[in-house]
């Protein structure tokens, strides 16, 4: 019997984990914007903010990973982190103005940076190659929180003000904290609170494989760019009602959670992640081409479904190949790479991108969507046949 909870307590601490991190992240960060502006900036301050912050995420995240990975700290920054930033969510209620703001912000984005994918290398290590648990679940539930947490935040909202998103938001991400520090000191990826040999970012992107990875995932996640920015605005013009759209995109949000709970898993045991990330970027190249012909309410409906491919099934795919392909010290430093080139970079410049493509040609322009999500399939294959190689050298030997 007490093996029996032995094996069941990393579950439920990660699961304890990723609700309180997610649920944090759902409480705060879509109200975060109207909160700058109810504190009277205007727009193009806001949009400065936010985006200096994103700069900042992307440097702050592999820093974090390269300190994290190289003195064998990774639990102990994560609770840090986590607890100083829920702190500093408080102190966006404490001050006014652009500058002062922009400083509380930046504060903000650089201890947020490390959250996800120290979580994610914590979790992966935890679950013993899917021994103990399939990391998906805790993921899963996770997108879970974050939904429910915003339900409740916009039921609050406006009885309570903007401030109860910032409250819950930042009390979350310090019970984040609170669970990050009971997670134990399991061994890997922390192996020992020493300092290691001076490896990190270099060696990691000397990695082809994990280059590719990262190309493949910028590709099919950068796709998603022009959906994110434009889609309400197509169905608004298409007479689409808005409580109709937004509940296209829970259906989106729901289909990703049960690819991460259910149908991912189950995948990654027949397909290699080469083949699996092919997939994701087929379906990709699906779901923006119907989107670029038609905003028919049942083909909208239909090609929602496959968010849980484009974006779960391609995520479950690209941490289990970084998991193969860099060496288990390493891990947090290649998903802090991973998360700002492989999905915050690419995701920033096809935004950019679809602004004029939308403007000139509407929906049509999502077939430049189509075109970069089916790009991803040739490195996908790649991926594929070098695993198949591997896999062969092994019989062989």
């Amino acid at each position: 019997m007490s093996d029996r909870t032995d094996d069941r307590r990393p579950l439920a601490r990660h699961l304890a984990l990723f609700v309180a991190l997610y649920a944090g992240y759902g409480a705060l960060s879509p109200f975060l914007p109207l909160f700058l502006e109810r504190r009277g900036l205007p727009a193009h301050e806001i949009a400065w903010l936010i985006a200096l912050a994103i700069l900042v995420r992307m440097v702050a995240g592999p820093l974090a990973g390269w300190i994290a990975d190289r003195w064998g700290i990774v639990r102990p920054v994560l609770a840090g982190a986590a607890a100083l930033a829920g702190l500093a969510a408080f102190g966006h209620l404490a001050v006014t103005g652009f500058a002062n703001l922009l400083a509380v912000g930046l504060a903000y984005a650089v201890l947020t940076a490390p959250l996800a994918p120290f979580s994610d290398a914590l979790a992966m290590a935890a679950s013993q190659n899917g021994r103990r648990f399939v990391y998906g679940w805790v993921r899963g539930v996770g997108s879970a929180a974050f939904i429910l947490a915003t339900s409740v935040v916009g039921w609050l909202v406006p009885g309570l003000g903007i401030e109860a998103a910032i409250l819950i938001g930042g009390g979350l991400f310090v019970a984040a904290g609170l669970a990050a520090n009971g997670l134990g000191t399991g061994r890997p990826p922390e192996v020992a609170a020493r300092p290691r040999p001076r490896r990190g970012v270099s060696e990691v992107l000397a990695n082809r494989r994990f280059r590719r990875v990262v190309l493949a995932a910028s590709l099919v996640m950068g796709a998603h760019a022009m959906h994110d920015a434009f889609a309400m605005i197509l169905w608004s013009r298409n007479s689409i009602p808005a409580g109709i759209a937004g509940l296209l995109w829970s259906e989106a949000v729901a289909a990703e959670i049960l690819v991460f709970l259910l149908a991912g898993p189950w995948i990654l045991r027949r397909l290699d992640p080469g083949r699996a990330i092919g997939l994701a970027a087929v379906a990709g190249a699906l779901r923006w081409g119907i989107s670029a012909e038609t905003v028919a309410l049942p083909a909208l409906v239909a090609i929602q479904c496959l968010h849980g491919l484009t974006f779960a099934l391609l995520h479950l795919a690209c941490l289990k190949e970084i998991e193969r392909c860099v060496p288990p010290d390493l891990t947090a430093t290649a998903l802090t790479l991973y998360g700002p080139l492989g999905l915050g970079l690419s995701s920033a410049l096809f935004t950019l991108a679809s602004g004029p493509l939308f403007a000139a040609y509407g929906a049509s322009g999502f077939w430049g969507m189509s075109g970069v999500s089916l790009a991803a399939l040739p490195v996908a294959i790649g991926l594929g046949r070098g695993e198949r190689s591997r896999s062969g050298e092994r019989v062989r030997t």
